[in-house]
């Protein structure tokens, strides 16, 4: 049976916790470009430049593009083993040479799976397990918001196969190269989105004539961060620690092309956040000290947040939707924890 780290939360009550809590408290100005000016500002931040992550091997989906783009130089220029997975060849290899030559890396690489398709995310991780005995960090960044719907192979809607399915999947079939780490760490980007929207299993995969973009993309975030939290009671935080997070409101092509309106309205106010303000938890979370404290934690701008603002969501978080939706997953992937491997 897995061990249990337990841990004692501390209650602060300093000035800077206080005034952070207020920025959480109204939202706005803790997504948009305020927050973590103000955060670095107030609990003095270690420079992400501080950390050394050489030796150390990093796996990062949706590294091709905007926040995964960025933090993989990032990992990079820390000395990591970056290996991005992308879809596009083309793409990631113009990604991993821009990266090589900006940061005098080699050790940065990728391998090609289409996130969309079980088929090659059981390939990208027997090369993976093959080349990696051991992977330090895997961080499941890729996804995106269909305004209109798309299908996966497996015939989910293609978003909760990205966002839902694929890391499901991946975690699972490489978790004894996650356990060689000692304890490994399993990092998940989330959205805020996710906060308006309750858990629910039948109604994860929206049906044609009520899909909205938005609706189930935010439905799939929330899943995403339950799971994290799941995968945390089931797995020992000295084997491999479990952390969702959301980035804020990031100004990135896929936030331009997918919510244009939105884009307009903030972007000239200059309320987006740069990529970097969008990485920066998630990489802090690869290479920091505390993201070994505890498991199954949702962050945003390097602390833990709450799950839940509104009493709808909370009421909706039930252990029997938990369980059923843990199962669902065994059963559309095929893949379950009582049947994986032990490492070797």
């Amino acid at each position: 049976m897995a061990r249990t780290r337990v841990t004692v939360a501390v209650v602060s009550f300093s000035p800077s916790s206080i005034i952070d809590s207020i920025i959480e408290a109204t939202v706005v100005p803790s997504f948009t470009s305020i927050g973590p000016g103000a955060r670095r500002r107030l609990f003095g931040w270690e420079s992400l430049e501080s950390y050394d992550l050489t030796g150390q091997t990093v796996v990062i989906t949706g590294g091709t593009s905007g926040i995964g783009e960025e933090g993989s130089g990032i990992l990079a220029r820390l000395g990591a083993n970056v290996v991005i997975v992308a879809r596009n060849q083309v793409k990631a290899e113009a990604t991993v040479d821009r990266i090589k030559a900006e940061t005098g890396n080699p050790a940065v690489s990728f391998v090609l799976a289409d996130l969309g398709k079980q088929d090659n995310v059981r390939r990208a991780a027997a090369e993976l397990a093959d080349r990696y005995n051991t992977i330090h960090t895997l961080i499941h960044n890729a996804g995106a918001l269909f305004n209109e719907r798309r299908r996966a192979e497996s015939g989910a809607d293609l978003a909760v196969e990205l966002k839902v399915a694929a890391p499901f999947l991946l975690t699972g079939l490489l978790l004894p190269q996650l356990r060689n780490a000692d304890p490994g760490r399993v990092l998940i980007m989330s959205s805020g989105g996710m906060y308006t929207q309750p858990l629910s299993v039948s109604q994860l995969d929206m049906p044609d004539e009520d899909y909205h973009g938005a609706v189930q993309y935010a439905r799939a975030k929330r899943a995403q961060v339950v799971l994290n939290e799941m995968w945390a009671q089931r797995i020992g935080a000295e084997e491999v620690v479990f952390h969702a997070l959301h980035p804020g409101w990031v100004d990135t092509p896929g936030v331009s092309d997918a919510l244009p309106g939105f884009s307009k309205v903030l972007g000239p106010l200059h309320l987006l956040r740069d990529p970097r303000a969008g990485a920066d938890t998630m990489v802090w979370l690869a290479a920091d000290d505390r993201a070994l404290e505890t498991s199954g934690e949702f962050w945003h701008d390097r602390k833990v947040r709450s799950t839940h603002k509104l009493p709808t969501t909370k009421a909706s978080d039930t252990p029997e939707r938990r369980q059923r939706l843990w199962e669902w997953c065994e059963a559309h992937t095929g893949w379950s924890l009582h049947e994986s491997p032990t490492a070797p």
